[in-house]
This record gives structure tokens, C-alpha cells and sequence, in this order.
């Protein structure tokens, strides 16, 4: 049994199921548009939210399917090569800063991160209403510099190309700027939640899975995001004044440039993957009816990934001069992070083994993640040995990588999440037969938009190219026609979720029987999340108890 599931005994089993409660659901607490725009209530901001970061997803998926028409030829097809570059840049931003870094934090997190610490909103519900509009703010400013004519720089920003291009690179930077500041207000938001807001009963180690990825990745968020936010003003102040602050034509160096962002942007992966994690460990304990095989080691490893995730940004610059030791060092500390994922892996799998294993939409995403999970961290330990990386560098190898690593991983999880959480959200069932055909579409088409850019990376196509060999071609248009798969699939997925809102049956309870606390609270959940202070009499996952057992453990306090 699991750690979690012990030293209860000092705490009272009596009490009653979903807590009864007279207040109405939060959907309809309050009424009118002006009840929304204020509200701080965090499932309802959690849900605003959702709204932002799935029509962020659409467009920085469109931005994809024409990037991908484009390429079927190895000739110029539907745009000019400078709109393919800005397009290029433009769908990088929105897909990492508006999309997979706020998707699960912003959205889940928020909505379901109190209800499973047994309180009724987070720390500080005016800051987490204002990190909302901070993030509309940043993101209309970034969409309002590509308005101007976008920039062209690729979503990295590299200098000494970033200063000097005629492009619209500052507010662009702005933008981004201004999104870091959301996150930073959600994280620690969510860390002091975590430390403060616990119910009574709940120790460290009966914290459920999910809260600690969110909490990790609070930290991570605390800690690298200020960085971005100082590299990406460098850049804007060179690219306005000329300083050559990273310029080496006027004194500057750009491999300064490269230092600070890999610094931001490798703990960034785990800043998206980490929630993703959470969402899985949560999905494989339900739907397999057991409790997690070793719940020290899912989230031990979940702090590891996040501190050793801070050493080893230099595997991103194994061609940018450093020493053959910096280069063996990196490599080993990349293999540290490895070993934490591995675990998490083995523990998901040992979890699942003589479970009762349901295989519904979120379970078919949970088989999913771990597929495209595992063959990316296998690239990537791949790409974090230098020998390999000097071969690889700068070809599509290194794209294909990144998508099945984040993109993949981030999204399947994204959509297990928000399948598993929709009766809680919505009150109502979606269709199960479409969920699972648009769980499978969403799979097959994302294995073979990337697949074969591994074999285009090591043939020896570089990325970012707007025109390419012939021989390529074929590889190209398999790509291509697996990204319209997938988009559509992700279309299906979509129209799904929005029927299931109008036509869903309504759901009553708990219909995963899952024992997480969050499925302790009635569906749909009131605005206050509980009657009175809940006591936790038991930790999460303990699936050796009967429904009515599984109720008691949250109690009245």
C-alpha cells in the first residue's frame, strides 16, 4: 500500500459522502457577463482560461497547417519566403507561451488544485484574477506585433539576427514579457496555496499527485522566468539603441544570448511536461481502480526533474565553442533527468499491472503520452551526447524531438485532462465512441506528422527551410498529410467536448469512481467548494475502500 494510505489512525472515519451542501453550482451562482469579468471564483477564472489557451492552440495550429502545405513541394507552393519565416515565428509563440506553458497550470490547475487541498479558493483570488488579464494583455500584445508584420526570427530569438532585423521584434518581446508576468503571478499563487491552504489531516504525503507537478512547476515558473524576461529586454533595448549588447559587431556576444535563454527555456520543458506528468499520474490511478505503485516516487521524481532541470541548459549549445569537459558535463546532468522520468515511467507502468483497467478516451490519451513520451526521451538522451548532437544540430532530427517531447507529451496530456475533468467542469458526458476516435486520430496523425522528420534530420535536412532537395520530398508530404490527420482529429475532438455541452447526459457524482479528493465535492462543484472546512481522513487513491468508505475521508472539520 501506499505510503500515502497510512498513519490515519489518529483521525475520525465518520462523516458523509460528496459534502451536502444547499449552495448552487458555480456555473450559476451568479448571472450576467459583469459576474465573470469580476469574478474570483478559480474555477470560473479557470474556465476563462480555457476559453484563451484553446483558441490559442486553434491558431497556432492553423499557423502549422499552412507551414506544412507549404512544405509538400520542394518549390515555393502557397506564400513568399518571408511570410513563411514570420508565420514560422509567430506559430513557435503562440504554441509555447499561449499555449503549452499556461494549458494545464492556468486551466486544471486552477480549477481543480483547491478542490484537492479541501479549500475554497486559492491564496489569493484578486492576484489570480489579475494574472488572467495580465495574460489577455501579453497575449494581445504579442498578436498585435505580428499585426505590424511579425518578426522573423524564429521563437528563440538568437542574436545577433534578432537586433538587427527590420522585423517587429519589440513588441513581439513585449508580449512575451508581459505573459512571463502572468506566469510568475499563477505560480506563486499556487506554491503558497499548496503551503497554506491544506485541510486539516492533510500532510506532505498525502498530497495528491497533481498538486505536486503543479507545485514543481511553480517553482521552476519562480525561478526561470525572471531570466526570459531579462534576456528578451536585451534583446529589444539592442535591437532599439544598438548598445551590441549581444552584437559582436559592435562589441556584444551572442553565445551570452544563448547562456540566458537555454537557461529559461530548458527547465521551460519541464514547465510544460511537469503539469502534463500530473495529469497522468491522476488518469492511470483512476482508470486502472488502483493507488499509484509508488507514490514517493512520482513525486520525489517530479522534484527532482525540476531541480536537476536547472543544470543543463548547455546541452542546447554543443556546437557554440564549449570545452569537450562542459560538454561531458552537460551531458551527464541531461542524463540525471532521464533517470527521474524513467521513474515516473516505471511507476505508471507497475501501476497499471493487475489493475482493473478501464480503457476510456482519458486512458487511450494516458497510452498515448507514454508512447510519445518514451521515444522522445530516448531522442533526447540521444541529442544530450555530443558526438550524436554535432550530427543532429540544427536539422529537422532536433524539431521531431522537440514536438514529441513537448508538443506531444504536453498535448496528450492536455487532452486526457481535459477529458477526465469535464463532468467535474461541465457537469455532463461527452460522447465516448467519438472521444476514442479522436483519441486515436490525434495519435496516429501526430506519429506521422514527426516520425519521418527524424529520418529528414538524419538525412541531413536542415530546419527552417523554406525550400528543400527533391529527395525529401517524399518525407515532406508524409508530414504534411499527417498534420491535416491530425488537425482534424483535434477538429473531431473539439466539436466533441462543445455537443457533449449542449446533448451531454448529465453527470451525477463521480462517474470514474476515481478516489481523488476532487471527486469528493458534488458535480458540479459550488462556488465556495465545500459546506464547512474539510478534515482529510485518508490520503488519495486508496482504492482497498468501498464507495461509502471513500467518502468519509473528507469530512466536515
Amino acid at each position: 500500500m501506499s505510503h500515502a494510505l497510512t498513519g490515519d489512525a489518529d483521525l475520525p472515519q465518520e462523516a458523509v459522502g460528496p459534502q451536502e451542501t444547499h449552495e448552487v453550482d458555480y456555473l450559476r451562482a451568479e448571472g450576467g457577463v459583469r459576474s465573470w469579468l469580476l469574478t474570483t471564483d478559480h474555477k470560473r477564472i479557470g474556465l476563462m482560461f480555457y476559453g484563451l489557451v484553446v483558441l490559442f492552440l486553434i491558431l497556432g495550429g492553423l499557423f502549422a497547417m499552412v507551414l506544412r502545405a507549404e512544405l509538400i513541394t520542394p518549390e515555393p507552393t502557397l506564400i513568399e519566403a518571408d511570410t513563411y519565416n514570420r508565420m514560422f515565428t509567430l506559430h513557435g509563440v503562440i504554441m509555447v507561451w499561449m499555449f503549452m506553458i499556461p494549458s494545464i497550470p492556468n486551466v486544471f490547475g486552477n480549477f481543480v488544485l483547491p478542490l484537492m487541498l479541501g479549500a475554497k479558493d486559492l491564496a489569493f483570488p484578486r492576484l489570480n484574477l489579475l494574472s488572467l488579464y495580465v495574460f489577455a494583455l501579453g497575449s494581445v500584445v504579442t498578436l498585435g506585433g505580428a499585426a505590424l508584420g511579425g518578426t522573423d526570427t524564429g521563437w528563440t530569438f538568437y542574436a545577433p539576427y534578432s537586433t538587427s532585423t527590420s522585423t517587429a521584434v519589440v513588441p513581439v518581446v513585449a508580449g512575451i514579457f508581459i505573459l512571463g508576468v502572468s506566469s510568475i503571478m499563477t505560480g506563486l499563487n499556487f506554491i503558497v496555496t499548496t503551503h497554506t491552504m491544506r485541510a486539516r489531516g492533510m500532510s506532505w504525503t498525502r498530497v495528491p499527485l497533481f498538486v505536486w507537478a503543479i507545485y514543481a512547476t511553480s517553482v521552476i515558473i519562480l525561478f526561470a522566468t525572471p531570466v526570459l524576461g531579462m534576456s528578451i529586454t536585451l534583446v529589444g533595448i539592442d535591437h532599439v539603441y544598438h548598445f551590441g549588447i549581444f552584437d559582436p559587431r559592435l562589441g556584444g556576444d551572442p553565445v551570452l544570448f544563448q547562456h540566458l535563454f537555454w537557461f529559461y527555456s530548458h527547465p521551460a520543458v519541464y514547465i510544460m511536461i511537469l503539469p502534463a506528468m500530473g495529469v497522468i499520474s491522476e488518469v492511470v490511478c483512476t482508470f486502472t481502480h488502483k493507488p499509484p505503485a509508488s507514490y514517493k516516487a512520482i513525486f520525489i521524481s517530479s522534484l527532482g526533474i525540476a531541480f536537476v532541470g536547472f543544470f543543463t541548459w548547455g546541452h542546447h549549445m554543443f556546437v557554440a565553442g564549449m570545452s569537450t569537459f562542459d560538454a561531458g558535463v552537460f551531458g551527464i546532468l541531461s542524463m540525471f533527468v532521464a533517470i527521474f522520468s524513467a521513474i515516473k515511467v516505471f511507476t505508471w507502468v507497475a501501476t497499471m499491472h493487475r489493475g482493473s483497467i478501464q480503457f476510456s478516451t482519458p486512458m487511450l490519451y494516458f497510452l498515448s503520452f507514454l508512447f510519445l513520451f518514451v521515444f522522445g526521451g530516448m531522442t533526447g538522451v540521444a541529442v544530450a551526447t555530443q558526438s550524436l548532437d554535432v550530427h543532429w544540430h540544427d536539422t529537422y532530427f532536433v524539431v521531431a524531438h522537440f514536438h514529441f517531447i513537448m508538443v506531444g507529451a504536453t498535448l496528450t496530456g492536455f487532452l486526457a485532462a481535459a477529458h477526465y475533468w469535464f463532468p467535474k467542469m461541465f457537469g455532463c458526458l461527452y460522447s465516448e465512441r467519438v472521444g476514442m476516435i479522436g483519441a486515436t486520430g490525434v495519435f496516429c496523425g501526430f506519429f506521422l506528422t514527426f516520425f519521418p522528420q527524424f529520418l529528414l534530420g538524419n538525412a541531413g535536412m536542415p530546419r527552417r527551410y523554406y525550400a528543400y532537395p527533391e529527395r525529401f520530398q517524399w518525407l515532406n508530404a508524409l508530414s504534411s498529410g499527417g498534420a491535416f490527420l491530425l488537425g482534424g482529429a483535434l477538429l473531431l475532438t473539439l466539436v466533441n467536448l462543445l455537443v457533449a455541452l449542449k446533448r451531454g447526459r448529465r453527470a451525477d457524482g463521480n462517474p470514474w469512481t476515481s478516489r481523488s479528493f476532487e471527486w469528493m465535492t458534488p458535480t458540479l462543484p459550488p462556488k465556495h467548494n465545500f459546506a464547512v472546512p474539510p478534515r482529510i481522513g485518508r490520503g488519495p487513491y486508496d482504492y482497498h475502500l468501498t464507495e461509502e468508505e471513500a467518502h468519509a475521508r473528507v469530512s466536515p472539520g
